[in-house]
């Protein structure tokens, strides 16, 4: 999709850089050198399809690098579907760059944004991943990618390498590695960024061999702890699947066009609960797509890669925000509305261990069903699976830094508090554009634009140097950073929880009854 921001401005010379692949032209934006669609693997249609990525092959003379490539085929979530096929064309698999210096040598920190999605949807063309601002002021040269997401990048399928839409994103450091020099970036100071799935990408990532030695920090911003087994994922396939009258392998799904994929797993989504018994919490969540522990692409959880020391040699900084389950409540129509039966079965199925409810019910003694069906998701889903990360992280030997987002959101009458998503707008700085910048409100706040501004600030300074701003994470003090209003580093701020979760390891999600 081309943007407003897609064409040269003014009478400001276009610049150009030689890549491995050939010459790209570029555009500005305010001082920024734009270089947008990039191919970095050949589109994974035809005989390429549910293929691991290829390497693209070059071009003569001078390549328009003025506009987004076409996002991968997406589920129907907020009328994505819709957007993507307003786009023309198979090349999904591009990137994007900003860079205050577009010439080689200027050794700037290099920032790889992994976009979110639930892995069902994603593309690096939305406006709120705009990286003009952070790149201009936070002198550090941006990319943004895509890669396959649904059916086409997570389905486990017979004759399809595991997990295609992480090898995307493998692919795509590769090409960082290999050209941003000529950006103006230096390739031995990436860090990769993400949040929501783009997040759990990153946590992947710090998992993956293949990953080994592409990037040196990583930031998970809301990671979620889904992380499927590979008789999970192959049973969530077959449904999918059969959705089609089809079979889940390459031969039978390679005769469904792209653009009728998502469906399928729409779907499967909107009757997810039936599968409960077989597929267990993520039926509750209606999650068909996450990263597939398959032993050989992803070995095994971050979790138990980081303790084993997969990180030791990689700064991390990882956090969530406060009210991470109230935009998801409020997008299923349920804000306000929890029953205590409802808040009773999230209680059984998400908290940890036996006596997990119980437990949830005597920390939190004084909430309703509202709170303890927001508490218990919001920590299942992202809030534990972040802290067990930054502890684990620590126990393999390395170093990380913890942040929490309590700023409430000012937008939607302010009933959505520290939600899911918030931390997006405020870390590119584009206040006013997406879907997120609704949560910010018309017209952004002088308190808005001076916490977007400590956030891009920790961000860019932990790229260029590790250090955000504040003491790393122990397992003693817990220090934390809270985005706030006023920020403050204190200890750890949801004690109840973390001790609820304290002993409980975050597993591989298993196929409950095969």
């Amino acid at each position: 999709m081309t943007t407003a921001a897609s064409e040269p401005t003014g009478s400001e010379p276009e610049p150009e850089v030689r890549t491995a692949a050939g010459v790209l032209r570029g555009s500005v934006d305010e001082g920024v050198a734009v270089f947008r669609g990039i191919p970095f693997a050949e589109s994974p249609v035809d005989q390429l399809r549910f293929a691991a990525p290829q390497p693209v092959t070059g071009w003569d003379g001078v390549r328009r690098a003025v506009s987004y490539g076409p996002p991968p085929p997406q589920a129907g979530h907020f009328g994505m579907d819709a957007l993507a096929r307003e786009s023309v064309g198979t090349d999904w698999l591009t990137v994007n760059v900003w860079s205050p210096e577009p010439y080689r040598g200027a050794g700037l920190p290099v920032m790889a944004w992994i976009p979110g999605g639930a892995y069902s949807i994603g593309m690096s063309s939305l406006p709120e991943y705009d990286g003009a601002r952070l790149a201009r002021e936070g002198g550090v040269v941006v990319v943004t990618l895509n890669y396959r997401v649904g059916m086409e990048g997570f389905a486990h399928l017979d004759g399809a390498p595991a997990n295609r839409g992480l090898l995307d994103q493998v692919a795509a450091l590769e090409w960082v590695r290999d050209n941003i020099g000529a950006f103006g970036g230096d390739p031995d100071q990436v860090t990769v960024f993400g949040q929501s799935a783009g997040a759990g990408s990153v946590a992947a990532l710090l998992a993956m061999p293949r990953a080994a030695g592409l990037f040196r920090r990583a930031i998970a911003q809301s990671m979620p702890g889904t992380f499927f087994s590979a008789a999970l994922a192959a049973d969530i396939a077959a449904a999918c699947a059969a959705e089609l009258g089809l079979r889940p392998t390459v031969a039978d799904l390679t005769t469904v066009a792209p653009d009728r994929l998502p469906a399928a797993g729409d779907a499967i989504m909107a009757k997810c609960a039936s599968f409960a018994e077989r597929w267990g919490p993520v039926a509750h969540r209606s999650i068909p797509f996450s990263p597939v522990v398959d032993g050989d692409v992803l070995p095994v959880t971050p979790w138990q890669a980081l303790a084993d020391g997969a990180g030791r040699d990689i700064d991390l900084l990882v956090g969530h925000t406060r009210d991470e389950q109230r935009l998801l409540t409020a997008l299923d129509g349920m804000l306000g509305q929890v029953t205590e039966e409802r808040a009773e079965t999230a209680l059984e199925v998400f908290a940890p261990g036996p006596d997990g409810a119980r437990r949830y019910r005597d920390g939190f003694p004084g909430a309703g069903p509202d709170e303890l069906y927001e508490l218990v998701n919001s920590d299942w889903l992202f809030r534990m699976p972040s802290l067990h990360l930054a502890t684990a992280q620590i126990t393999g030997g390395g170093r990380a830094h913890l942040y929490e987002l309590a700023w409430s959101a000012p937008g939607m009458g302010g009933v959505l508090g520290a939600c899911h998503g918030l931390d997006v707008p405020l870390v590119f700085g584009n206040l006013g554009s997406g879907q997120p910048a609704a949560l910010i409100g018309v017209g952004p706040s002088p308190a808005a634009e001076e916490l977007s501004a400590r956030m891009r600030t920790a961000w860019t300074a932990f790229a260029a140097q590790g250090d955000p701003g504040w003491a790393p994470y122990d397992v003693e003090q817990r220090l934390t950073q809270l985005f706030d209003t006023r920020p403050t580093v204190t200890a750890y701020p949801e004690e109840t929880s973390r001790l609820i979760w304290r002993d409980h390891s975050i597993p591989v999600l298993p196929l409950l009854d095969r």
